[in-house]
Order: structure tokens, then C-alpha cells, then sequence
């Protein structure tokens, strides 16, 4: 009997791993999942970095050659987390190779410190995909109306790109906007669009989250009722905007010239509140040609005890609306919430960025010593 990972990957689930650390790569717990759990992906964000590099002692003698070499932090903050991905991609290559190029990347972000900038984002974006020089890196650019003109402009030169960071419908539909834009472009260039790769990572249980205090705020029964409906109803709403931009005549031009569909990357999948099922945000989301990136306890959870059904978000749309119009009704304003969201997320990850390189820059000084 097939086991819960490999329904999700006959459903047409990309299953990723959001975690990478150096102990990870080394220990060969990453290949073994992707050997055994059938994880064909892997995404990265300042927090997993900071938290990977400040408790990891692997990371020691690299610190110490760059300290030796007096690298400035910020390089040495690129050098490190390149060094990870690379060898992540390179764990990841027959996958990749196997699946011709649908599968098998890694992603790795931008400085967060640049979330508002395109022209410094898409500068870091070329350095980040020179260090790291493998064909299956994905660079993480956040969905910031500022960064949306850098997405179109790396996917123009051939960049593959995991947008980040989308929270609201609303700017999902810019995302796929810039997405095609970005296509468009690199054809018009003469690139081949059989090597451009691109997911839009919607994150999920941060909206559930946020919309569940506001709910209990209200303290009424018909505001306690719609409690975890938010994030799934604007997940299933997203995918079906992902329907609408892949049944269009520009985007079967792209298609006829090699181009992948930018798939619907649900992120943010661990559960934060106990009272709801571990697995809910991988197993409710079920849909063709997506990809859930999950931490390994999810993953876990998944593998212990998740309930497969199939298919779980397309005959649900009429279902998700109906969510979103309670919603304002009981008086939850849900583009304040993906506003916040938004604000929240690249905050967080500024913060990580920060803590990181202060981590890597004390490492480095003590090496010095």
C-alpha cells in the first residue's frame, strides 16, 4: 500500500522540505529524505538560516577561513548559506535530471533588507544565482508591490524565481502578472523558457493565525464557528486564479515554447494552533501541480498519519467564498489582515537577517582572536 508522501506525489504534490541546515547535508539526512520520503525540493528563508548557523558547530571552519581571509559579514553571510543550497542542488540533481527540470531545487532568498527594492534585489538576485551556479536554484524574491517589476526582470534573464511572501489574492494576480510578463520577455530575448523555473509561495497558516485572534476578539457564535476556514478558503481561491491564467491563449503561446507553468507553492504549512489537525494545511490542500513545502514535523505528521483524499481544492471554490463573505460579515476586514501579513513577514525575516549576520560576524571575530 502506497504511503501518505507518495499519494500526495500521484495527486500531482510536489512534496518540499522547508529546512536546510550544513549538519542536515552532511549527516545525509536530506538525501535519505529524498531517497526514502519523497521530498523532490527544498526552500530556505533567513530564519532557517539563522537558526541552522547559530546552533550548528559545522559551520566552524568555513567561519574561520573567512575570518582569516578578513571577509566582510554581509559576503560571508552570502558565501555561507551559497555554500549550503549548492550542495542542496547537488543532493537534489537526479531528481531535477529525472523529471527534466520540472523538480529537484532549492530555493534561496534575497537579503530581506531589500524587500522594497527592486534594482537591489534583482543586483542580489544575479550574485546569489552566480555563487550558488546550478541550474536547479530558485531565488526567493518577496511579493512587495516594489519587488514586483524584479521578479518580471530576473525571470526575463533566465533566473528561475520562487516568489515569496504572498499573502492576498490580490497580489497573487500581480505575481502571475509579472510571471507571464517576465516569460514574455525572456522568449523575446531568445532564451529557452524550457530552463526558467518559478513558483508563487503562498503562505497559510499565518492567515488562519491572524484571522482566529480577530475572531475571538469578536466573541461571538458565528465568529467562533468560521475559526480555521480563513487560510484554506484563500488557498483554494488562489488556485483557482492559477486555473484561470493557465486556460488563457498568452499563456499557451509561452506553453508552445517550452514554457512550466509557475505552480502554486503552499507554504507556511505547520499547524500553530493544537486544536487543529497536524496535517490539515498539506491533506485539505490537495491539487495537481502544486507543491507544499513542509517542515520536518509536518512531514512527519504526514507520513505517521495523514489522510490522502485526493483532490481538495477544486470543487471547493463556491465553498471558500462563501468563508470569505462570512468573514465580513462577522467584520473581519481580510485585505487588513494580508496587509499585516505582509508587513509581519518581511519584518520577521529583516529580524532573522539581522540576528544572522550578528551571529556570523561574533563567530568570525572570535576566530580572529
Amino acid at each position: 500500500m502506497a504511503d501518505a508522501l507518495e499519494r500526495l506525489t500521484g495527486a500531482g504534490v510536489a512534496v518540499w522540505l522547508d529546512d536546510l541546515s550544513r549538519e542536515r547535508l552532511e549527516s545525509g539526512s536530506l538525501a535519505e529524505l529524498v531517497a526514502h520520503r519523497h521530498v523532490t525540493g527544498v526552500t530556505t528563508n533567513p530564519t532557517i538560516f539563522q537558526q541552522s548557523i547559530a546552533s550548528g558547530a559545522t559551520y566552524q571552519r568555513q567561519l574561520a577561513d573567512l575570518a582569516a581571509l578578513d571577509t566582510p559579514v554581509g559576503e560571508a553571510v552570502r558565501l555561507v548559506t551559497a555554500h549550503d543550497v549548492r550542495a542542496a542542488c547537488d543532493v537534489l540533481w537526479p531528481v531535477f535530471a529525472s523529471t527534466s527540470g520540472a523538480d529537484g531545487v532549492v530555493s534561496i532568498e534575497v537579503d530581506p533588507g531589500f524587500a522594497y527594492d527592486a534594482e537591489r534585489t534583482v543586483a542580489e538576485a544575479r550574485l546569489l544565482s552566480w555563487l550558488v551556479d546550478r541550474p536547479n536554484v530558485l531565488i526567493k524574491i518577496p511579493a512587495t508591490v516594489e519587488c514586483l517589476p524584479a521578479i518580471s526582470a530576473c525571470l526575463a534573464e533566465g533566473i528561475s524565481v520562487n516568489v515569496t511572501l504572498i499573502f492576498s489574492l490580490e497580489r497573487y494576480r500581480a505575481v502571475t502578472e509579472a510571471f507571464l510578463d517576465g516569460l514574455e520577455r525572456a522568449h523575446a530575448a531568445g532564451r529557452p523558457l524550457d530552463a526558467i523555473n518559478s513558483v508563487a509561495s503562498f503562505f497559510v497558516s499565518r492567515v488562519d493565525t491572524e484571522v482566529d485572534v480577530r475572531l475571538d476578539t469578536l466573541g461571538t457564535r458565528q465568529a467562533h464557528a468560521l475559526r480555521g476556514h480563513a487560510a484554506i478558503a484563500n488557498a483554494r481561491l488562489a488556485y483557482e486564479h492559477h486555473e484561470r491564467v493557465v486556460a488563457t491563449e498568452r499563456w499557451r503561446r509561452l506553453a508552445e515554447h517550452g514554457a512550466r507553468p509557475q505552480r502554486p507553492l503552499w507554504a507556511s504549512t505547520g499547524v500553530k494552533d493544537p486544536a487543529y489537525d497536524d496535517t490539515r494545511y498539506v491533506v485539505d490542500l490537495v491539487a495537481p501541480d502544486t507543491v507544499n513545502t513542509m517542515p520536518e514535523a509536518t512531514l512527519d505528521a504526514v507520513a505517521d498519519h495523514g489522510q490522502v483524499r485526493g483532490d481538495r481544492v477544486r470543487a471547493h471554490y463556491d465553498e471558500a467564498r462563501h468563508v470569505f463573505k462570512s468573514l465580513a460579515a462577522v467584520g473581519v476586514d481580510i485585505d487588513d489582515v494580508v496587509t499585516q501579513l505582509e508587513k509581519e513577514g518581511v519584518a520577521k525575516f529583516q529580524k532573522s537577517w539581522t540576528a544572522l549576520r550578528s551571529d556570523i560576524a561574533a563567530a568570525m571575530a572570535m576566530k580572529g582572536d
